[in-house]
């Protein structure tokens, strides 16, 4: 039997077609949750910016970011935010393993999912919304693998992607923040993450980073 592709194995984990109680990551010590996954589109440099930034350097979770790029063009997001985060920030690659305390970004024109032994799968199947990557394939990803351990946090942009993805983090047990109208440059995504009524936390984008660093650094009794 032939192993997997990259795409076929990142469709496998986004699709929970293998038990989830089995194939979920071991927890990270120290933390309530083990992963963070962020969805931004247009104004997502700038708030992306602002959330991580605010992340402290014993932050104990995974972070996983997906931003809207121009395909046709490399991204410049790394070295932008590692001149103003203290974690460390690299871009995606097949087969990472998640750290916790490490930020991710993923690539222009790759989905960009988490698999169910805890690393990266990059595929360039096709674009959701009319693009990729996606919010909603790395939040259903998400989803699959850490189940009640994961945030989403849908930040700025137009459209809706996303929306589709925080209710299967929902209905995974998993904890779903948005940005609010009121400091999102562009509310398309936020709106339609509320509209859901699957958001368990509104917030200004200047109280992001704080919330993620009370839910994330309290420990499980």
């Amino acid at each position: 039997m032939n192993a997997p592709t990259a795409d076929e194995a990142a469709d496998h984990a986004a699709d929970g077609s293998v038990d989830r109680a089995i194939m979920r990551p071991r927890p990270f010590a120290n933390a309530a949750f083990d992963l963070v996954a962020l969805g931004a589109s247009a104004g997502g440099l700038k708030a992306l910016t602002q959330v991580l930034s605010g992340l402290p350097a014993a932050f104990p979770a995974a972070t996983v970011v997906v931003q809207h790029l121009d395909p046709m063009h490399r991204s410049l997001m790394v070295e932008i935010l590692s001149r103003r985060v203290v974690l460390p920030i690299q871009q995606a690659q097949q087969d990472d393993r998640l750290c916790p305390g490490v930020v991710y970004i993923a690539p222009p024109n790759y989905h960009t999912l988490v698999t169910q032994d805890g690393t990266l799968a990059l595929t360039q199947s096709a674009r959701v919304h009319f693009v990729r990557p996606s919010v909603d394939r790395l939040f259903d990803s998400v989803a699959t693998s850490y189940g009640q351990r994961a945030i989403a946090v849908v930040l700025t942009g137009t459209g809706k992607d996303g929306a589709l993805g925080i209710q299967t983090i929902k209905q995974q047990g998993g904890t779903v923040i948005a940005q609010n109208e009121a400091t999102a440059e562009f509310f398309g995504m936020p709106g339609a993450a509320i509209q859901t009524g699957m958001v368990d936390l509104v917030l200004p984008l200047a109280e992001i980073a704080a919330k993620l660093g009370v839910l994330v650094m309290q420990r499980h009794e």
